[in-house]
């Protein structure tokens, strides 16, 4: 259901998404009755996700502007990406190159051109596609040397091509460019000490202030185990639910696990009153803008994720009656060998 790694990376919002587009001067569609109703149109229908729509509401608005609009154009190259139309997408990536006016625009033009070229490589890695990344990236790192984001794709589309020596380099450039607060911070130096973890399907990098107060990172989980459970307090499968959750965080406890539950409640009072009242002890987090739901594509609820002690994505489960804790125990008992090898090592056992 997670249309692929690199597509949930680019809606996290992190560093790791295609750049902002630089300002652009007041021209003269601008001020066009029809392309200012096509946009307004497009946004609206956008965030809606209804991408198909939105496609052609903003095809219409950049042919109001005459192809010259840097803002259509991004905006058509996101709904493509939602559609998964990504040859269209890498072909709108191609005319933002064109008319961009600035080394940084460009740069953001030519990561968007990269990045739809990856997703077009699919699973299989098609070796031209990935290729042709590279020299995407290559070129907006050219434009713009301290774009963690070029770096951070580039070390990824190496990886995949088997040059593991020039992806880690990749990474520890990216390191650079970014700062330590950054939520992907961790996994960049994951990626450049190990560069073919790059290459599973990675769950998003994430940073969220829970409820306690205490800042949960993913990628600062130290080889536990993650689970997050997508829920809300109005949402009648989710209660059924809430009894087998209480239950893996009593009998996990003191395991190398880890669960998070994610709320899309808007009322944060009834949310608080709810976790108190059924005693949630566990990691508790409220998306009220939906936002780390939308990095993990998710848009149903209950949803459950497991992800293992390196971060990769090992199941995803909609709906009531998934089989959670079966998964969790696999996963524990794995991250437990995991963490058993140095001492073993030590040892000389």
């Amino acid at each position: 259901m997670i249309r692929s790694a690199l597509f949930v990376l680019c809606l996290s919002g992190a560093f790791l998404c295609p750049g902002a587009l630089s300002e652009t001067p007041v021209s003269t569609y601008q001020s066009n009755p029809k392309y200012q109703a096509a946009m307004a149109e497009a946004k609206t229908i956008f965030a809606q996700r209804r991408f198909s729509f939105a496609k052609d509401a903003y095809k219409k608005a950049s042919k109001e502007a005459a192809g010259q609009d840097p803002v259509s154009l991004k905006g058509l190259y996101d709904a493509e990406l939602g559609l998964g139309d990504y040859k269209d997408a890498a072909a709108s990536a191609s005319q933002l190159e064109a008319i961009a006016g600035t080394p940084l625009s460009k740069a953001s033009a030519e990561i968007d051109h990269g990045f739809a070229l990856v997703l077009q490589a699919g699973e299989k890695g098609k070796p031209d596609l990935l290729h042709a990344a590279d020299e995407a990236f290559k070129a907006a790192i050219a434009n713009e040397p301290k774009s963690g984001t070029a770096h951070y794709y580039d070390g990824q589309v190496l990886a995949r091509l088997g040059q593991i020596e020039a992806s880690a380099v990749e990474f520890k450039q990216c390191i650079a460019c970014i700062s330590p607060g950054d939520p992907s911070y961790l996994r960049a130096q994951r990626f450049a000490a190990n560069p073919a973890l790059s290459t599973a399907k990675m769950a998003p990098a994430f940073q969220v202030v829970a409820l306690d107060g205490s800042r949960f990172n993913l990628d600062a989980m130290g080889g536990r185990v993650v689970l997050i459970d997508f829920w809300a307090t109005w949402c009648g499968p989710c209660k059924e639910e809430l009894p087998h959750m209480k239950k893996i965080a009593k009998e996990f406890a003191g395991q190398p696990l880890v669960v998070i539950s994610v709320s899309w409640d808007a009322d944060e009072t009834k949310w608080k009153s709810f976790i108190e009242k059924n005693e949630m002890t566990w990691v508790q987090y409220r998306d009220a803008d939906h936002k780390l739901s939308k990095n993990f594509g998710v848009d149903a609820i209950p949803h459950y994720f497991t992800i293992d002690s390196d971060g990769v994505l090992t199941a995803e489960m909609l709906g009531s009656g998934s089989d959670v804790e079966g998964k969790l125990r696999k996963l524990v008992a794995k991250a437990k060998a995991h963490a058993a090898q140095p001492s073993l090592t030590a040892t000389g056992n």
